[in-house]
């Protein structure tokens, strides 16, 4: 399939449509969805939604969310980000937001240390940027302003997706050139991260997701990569050598309606459920602006094929914890049609393929685009 061209001129922000986003609590406590500006939190241990608080002069997000993170073991930090350059980070015992920081450039990808004393976010122009969350507290009532520090640079794409390693070690990057790097996080991240562990090489196109597996035998866990390139790999980190390939088209099966493409996945390492959304922001041609709609798995997690454990189900809205509570606050409606699904399919393929996938430029727009880099920069 051809690229399609896209001159500088042709590009215009008030068309551009996001991807709905979704996270899960480590141990389930609540679910958030991002679709558009708009942060949708359902509290699942009290069994209702969530109000944000957000005291900054420049309240919640003006513009799509393109990043959403908990934090990896507790998960009492939560941090939002995306195209108005602001990554909010938030206290999900009250969800207050507790500190707001300022990118030079759209946020791309979030990541929280696994100690809660750092954030990390890329840019749209492949730098990676350390927040250090020293002075913090849980219980302030007043947001805090911080300043971020470059940590990992040089890279020649966009990245899409930052992970920390289980043993938090190390952070791993993906971007839109296939490429995954591993890179030793240090003791003192303000000073930058100069050691690269490995470099996982094998995806022909882009990089679109990441996530660890984890043995009690092997504490920094195994990295699983999604790809444009119809493959989930395996890979050990450490060495970056690829461990096994699945050829998605050929190995798995759907338990979906062909209707329902997910646009972001979660779960919990407790809990025997995964949760996913289809939708995006700045729908065309419908009465509602943006589109959410979550489904829930069960019993996905199935280890042996002989054994009695039951299939992978979608279950139904009315058994999906709170059922119909939690879809009115992360839908925005309780139910929405599927015909409205359907007509909204082929808008949500093309939009994941325009947002992982590099725009065409003739060789004079490519220059003006790159006016602003580092490395264009003279230095006086």
């Amino acid at each position: 399939m051809e690229e399609t061209t896209m001159e500088e001129g042709d590009y215009n922000r008030d068309m551009e449509v996001s991807p709905a986003l979704i996270a899960v609590h480590p141990s389930q406590y609540s679910v958030a969805v991002a679709v558009g500006s708009d942060l949708r939190v359902f509290d699942l241990q009290g069994g209702c939604p969530v109000s944000l608080v957000d005291d900054t002069s420049e309240p919640l997000h003006k513009d799509s969310i393109r990043a959403i993170h908990y934090g990896a073991k507790k998960g009492n930090l939560f941090v939002s980000a995306g195209d108005d350059k602001l990554v909010k980070i938030w206290n999900t015992n009250s969800w207050r937001c507790i500190c707001t920081v300022s990118s030079e450039k759209r946020v791309s990808a979030v990541a929280i240390s696994n100690d809660g004393l750092f954030v990390c976010f890329a840019d749209k122009f492949g730098v990676v940027w350390v927040v250090d969350l020293d002075g913090l507290h849980e219980n302030q009532t007043s947001p805090s302003m911080k300043k971020a520090v470059p940590i990992l640079a040089h890279y020649c794409s966009i990245i899409t997706s930052l992970e920390y390693s289980p043993d938090g070690r190390f952070i791993v990057s993906a971007d839109r050139d296939f490429k995954i790097r591993v890179t030793v996080f240090p003791k003192k991240p303000l000073d930058g991260a100069h050691e690269i562990q490995s470099f996982c090489l094998g995806h022909t196109k882009f990089v679109s997701c990441l996530a660890f597996v984890c043995a009690s035998d092997y504490p920094e866990g195994f990295l699983l990569s999604g790809s444009g390139d119809s493959t989930v790999r395996l890979w050990d980190i450490t060495s970056g050598s690829l461990l096994d390939t699945c050829e998605v088209g050929a190995e798995v099966i759907s338990i979906m309606e062909e209707a329902f493409i997910p646009t972001s996945l979660g779960t919990c390492s407790s809990t025997k459920l995964l949760w996913m959304v289809t939708g995006i922001s700045n729908l065309q041609g419908f009465d509602f602006t943006s589109l959410a709609r979550v489904k829930v798995v069960s019993g996905f997690d199935k280890t042996n094929p002989d054994s009695g454990e039951l299939d992978p189900i979608v279950l139904e809205d009315n058994d999906i914890p709170h059922g119909m509570q939690l879809l009115e606050k992360l839908q925005g409606s309780a139910s929405i049609e599927k015909a409205v699904i359907s007509a909204a399919a082929e808008t949500v393929k093309t939009t994941m393929r325009n947002t992982l996938i590099k725009k065409q430029y003739s060789a004079d727009k490519r220059e003006f685009r790159k006016r602003g880099r580092n490395d264009r920069k003279i230095k006086k």
